[in-house]
Formats: structure tokens, C-alpha cells, sequence
């Protein structure tokens, strides 16, 4: 089994800057993908980034340029470095895992197998 803990989110102003983090605990390894989704209220969870086991980075194209995804040596670490974040970045962010490559974009919800609870981030204009 796999648990994901997130944390760093909070209220930031438009042009700000946060660090999201999740902390994996249980049987997780080099051989996981792991990425952040976030879903806004009455919209779809979707992927923002993601880091395949094979080492290969995907991001969203609403955040290219403007997100960092990254680990930890130990690969139980997960951050997101998020910088000129808009008020349409206001959503819960979750971290996600999966013991395998993920597929096409790697960005597909229905490809991960834990989640964690969220941490919610709040962008003001």
C-alpha cells in the first residue's frame, strides 16, 4: 500500500509564487509515476504534471514555463515549484502514483492508482 500527504498550499496574490510537496510512505520505489492533478470547484480533475518512472516530465500546457515538477533522491518526495501562478490556478492540488509507466500524455487521471487528500491553492487578482 501507498499513502501521498500533501502540504504547502495556501492563498497567494496573482504573479505569486508556492510549493506544493507530497510525502509518499509505504512500498514506493523508482518504480512508481507519480504526478499532481488539481481540480477546481464544478470542474474535472485534471493532470497538471507528472514524472514517469521512466524518468520522462510531461506538463500541462496551461502551466508550461510556469510549474516545476521534481523529486527526491529517495523518489518519495514529490514537489511542485509553481511561479506566476493566475487566479485560475485556484483549485486542490493532489498527488497521485501509480506502480507502472503511465501512457499517452501521462496526464490521465484514470492512470493512477493512490491519491492523496489535496492541499488547496488559492490565487487572488
Amino acid at each position: 500500500q501507498v499513502q501521498l500527504l500533501e502540504s504547502g498550499g495556501g492563498s497567494v496574490q496573482s504573479g505569486g509564487s508556492l510549493r506544493l510537496s507530497c510525502v509518499a510512505s509505504g512500498n514506493i520505489y523508482s518504480t512508481y509515476s507519480m504526478a499532481w492533478f488539481r481540480q477546481a470547484p464544478g470542474k474535472e480533475r485534471e493532470g497538471v504534471a507528472a514524472i514517469d518512472r521512466d524518468g520522462r516530465i510531461i506538463y500541462a500546457d496551461a502551466v508550461k514555463g510556469r510549474f516545476t515538477i521534481s523529486q527526491d533522491n529517495t523518489k518519495k518526495r514529490l514537489y511542485l515549484q509553481m511561479n506566476s501562478l493566475k487566479p485560475e490556478d485556484t483549485a486542490m492540488y493532489y498527488c497521485a502514483a501509480v506502480r507502472s509507466t503511465v501512457g499517452g500524455d501521462g496526464l490521465g487521471k484514470s492512470d493512477y492508482s493512490y491519491w492523496g487528500q489535496g492541499t488547496q491553492v488559492t490565487v487572488s487578482s
